[in-house]
């Protein structure tokens, strides 16, 4: 038997931020980032239109980038202290995937986050809280997903928690939101988009559920990404609701090891952070070669590619070309083509890699993935992914 799991509301369209004014309950409690969704007035929007509905509202504001287990923690401290029956979270995914961890010790606060660490261990969420999230940007799809990623900044790791349970009640894409972003976030969380359409396609747990998503998805993407890249208003429109129908493809038929290298070397390197979405655009045409060295993922492959209108004389050849064709956006998106051409150095690079690749085979992602992996095979794989060489193992 299998699962599909989505948002029982979605909510679309410009200004469709105004449907919190119809939420019943009696407290809210809204998580957020920085300062931009205040800077802009969508913070102040979240707010008035929660005491509209007659709620009592409070703020948790102040998530970082890539969340951290602090910060989970203070946030669940915060809800017990408040006891709100509706969690918002409003911004990009960090703030979003920060309040479904602090859901979790909001309502166990006996848990351990170690005891989360394994895939769909959850305890029953909703026993004093449902969830709501409003996006900014168009890439993490976190509003519609069961999959929330936090780190461990004295362990240098992301860890990608995953559980039906943190699928949102509510999911609000207002498009008006991701007008917002600057262009390196809309480069970045655009390939992070496809990458996730992408994966879903190829995973072990694809579906006819999952598929027909995902190939939209990745449609839309091609499509509209270097538009958006450079601010057209419709285009953005377009790609707020794309990163969404990734987002219910991959929630159901999970990723693969692109994901596993981006969670396990973003915050590994004293040289740079790696953002989530760059790390993904860059190793993404490497993944593709290899696993189409598997035959049935090599189908895959050629199905995505024919359904955005590449061909070619051979599997082979249409494969080579979807990868160019990746290759190519991620010139047009200012995307860096390796680690090495990120900043990353050389030494530290070797000397963290055997860690690094016994990690990233480790991750959550990797057992979806449609090609097996060894961590000897995931450390020449990085190694193609720092150096610029073809994967041809």
């Amino acid at each position: 038997m299998a699962r599909f799991t989505l948002p029982r509301d979605l909510y679309y369209g410009k200004g469709s931020i105004d449907t919190l004014k119809t939420l019943k309950g009696k407290k809210a409690i809204v998580v957020v980032g920085g300062g931009s969704m205040k800077r802009f007035g969508f913070l102040d929007k979240v707010c008035a239109n929660l005491k509209e509905a007659g709620m009592e509202v409070r703020l948790f504001e102040g998530v970082e980038p890539d969340p951290s287990v602090e910060t989970v923690m203070k946030g669940a401290a915060a809800m017990r202290e408040f006891e709100p029956d509706w969690i918002v979270s409003i911004g990009g995914g960090s703030p979003i995937d920060a309040a479904k961890a602090m859901w979790v010790f909001y309502e166990y606060p006996e848990t351990s986050f170690e005891a989360i660490l394994q895939p769909f261990s959850f305890p029953e969420l909703r026993q004093k809280a449902k969830f709501l999230a409003i996006p900014s940007t168009s890439g993490t799809a976190t509003e519609v997903t069961a999959f929330s990623v936090i780190t461990d900044y004295q362990k240098g790791v992301k860890y990608p928690l995953a559980d039906f349970n943190i699928t949102p009640d509510v999911a609000i894409v207002d498009p008006d939101l991701a007008e917002t972003m600057p262009k390196t976030l809309t480069a970045h969380t655009g390939m992070d988009a496809l990458t996730h359409a992408i994966e879903a396609y190829v995973s072990t747990m694809n579906s006819p559920f999952t598929d027909p998503l995902a190939l939209k998805a990745i449609s839309m993407v091609f499509d509209y990404l270097p538009a958006s890249y450079k601010g057209d208003s419709s285009a953005r429109e377009q790609m707020h609701y794309a990163q969404c129908l990734a987002g219910m493809a991959f929630s159901n038929a999970l990723l693969g090891i692109v994901h596993s290298m981006a969670h396990k070397t973003g915050a590994a390197f004293s040289t740079g952070h790696i953002p989530h979405g760059c790390a993904n655009a860059i190793y993404l045409p490497y993944v593709i070669q290899y696993n189409a060295g598997f035959m049935e993922a090599k189908k895959r492959y050629v199905e995505i590619a024919r359904s955005v209108g590449i061909d070619g004389a051979s599997d082979d050849e249409i494969v080579a070309a979807l990868c160019a064709k990746i290759d190519r956006y991620n010139v047009e998106l200012s995307i860096p083509k390796t680690l090495k051409d990120f900043g990353i150095n050389e030494a530290e690079f070797l000397e963290k890699l055997p860690t690094i690749a016994e990690l990233a085979v480790g991750d959550a992602c990797t057992g979806s993935n449609p090609r097996p992996i060894t961590p000897a095979q995931m450390a020449e794989l990085l190694k193609c992914c720092y150096y610029g060489t073809k994967v041809n193992f």
